[in-house]
């Protein structure tokens, strides 16, 4: 084999290797989170017909991926496909669906969670798009916030979670944390949702807890066995709680103490 073909032979190959290279960070973006403590987030790609394509998936059931459905397995980076064929249809990434997760206690249940999107279209006007730096690199922030209430015959302390997106006015209490990108905006990119937890939690019901210095204590209601218990004015009887941690009889939220100085 003379040196011109052997010179051939290996740009074609260092070629091939470098397009493969290419390929594949051109069909996907990295999708990351910065959450506090004790949160996780869980992704779905949804996925539909490319432009142009009449095809259809038998079901629909494979037009979608999931990603971090297990807590234990939890990973804070995900590679988010742009593009699959299934069924011979070929698909483009149309949505990515979340589920922020805050967990605040060792039981199965104890978590609360809420929402977020990052679209993904064709075309989008300029003033919808979201932006990158020139790393490559973008972000979508929200604020959650646990919003307590109680459950059960012993008033044990349950939470949701409530989570606003976040901009440069500060927190939209109407919307959920949300961007949009086009196709073309996304190859080889890096999409972080920025989440930031509120300060304080709040009741998830009005009427319901009283504010007193340190905390909040729960209106008893017609008893234990009235499980919305709202306050009605009656500022004098409260209840006990059970804690999530299994702490009982606790009078005042969050630091399971007792303080009898009542402010309506």
């Amino acid at each position: 084999m003379n040196r011109t073909i052997r010179s051939l032979i290996l740009v074609s190959c260092l070629a091939l290797t470098q397009g493969c290279t290419a390929l594949g960070r051109s069909n996907s973006f990295t999708l990351t989170a910065d959450l506090p403590p004790e949160f996780t987030y869980e992704a779905t790609a949804v996925y539909v017909p490319a432009k142009g394509e009449a095809c259809t998936v038998p079901g629909g059931r494979n037009t979608q991926i999931g990603y971090n459905s297990d807590r234990e397995d939890y990973k804070q980076d995900s590679e988010i496909l742009l593009r699959r064929t299934v069924s011979g249809c070929p698909l483009v990434l149309h949505r990515v669906d979340f589920y922020v997760y805050g967990w605040y206690g060792k039981d199965r249940g104890d978590f609360g969670r809420d929402s977020a999107m990052i679209a993904v279209r064709e075309e989008l006007p300029e003033a919808r798009k979201g932006t990158f730096n020139a790393a490559g690199l973008s972000e979508f922030a929200g604020q959650c916030q646990f919003l307590f209430r109680t459950s059960g015959g012993l008033r044990r302390i349950v939470k949701i979670l409530d989570c606003k997106r976040m901009d440069e006015s500060g927190v939209q209490p109407k919307a959920k944390p949300f961007v949009a990108y086009t196709l073309d905006q996304l190859p080889g990119k890096t999409v972080t949702l920025k989440i930031k937890q509120a300060d304080e939690e709040r009741p998830y019901m009005k009427d319901t807890w009283i504010k007193v210095p340190g905390g909040w204590k729960r209106c008893m209601g017609k008893g234990f066995e009235d499980q919305y218990a709202f306050c009605y004015g009656n500022y004098k009887d409260f209840s006990t709680f059970r804690m999530p941690d299994g702490r009982d009889y606790c009078t005042i939220y969050p630091g399971c103490t007792e303080n009898k100085e009542v402010t309506p």
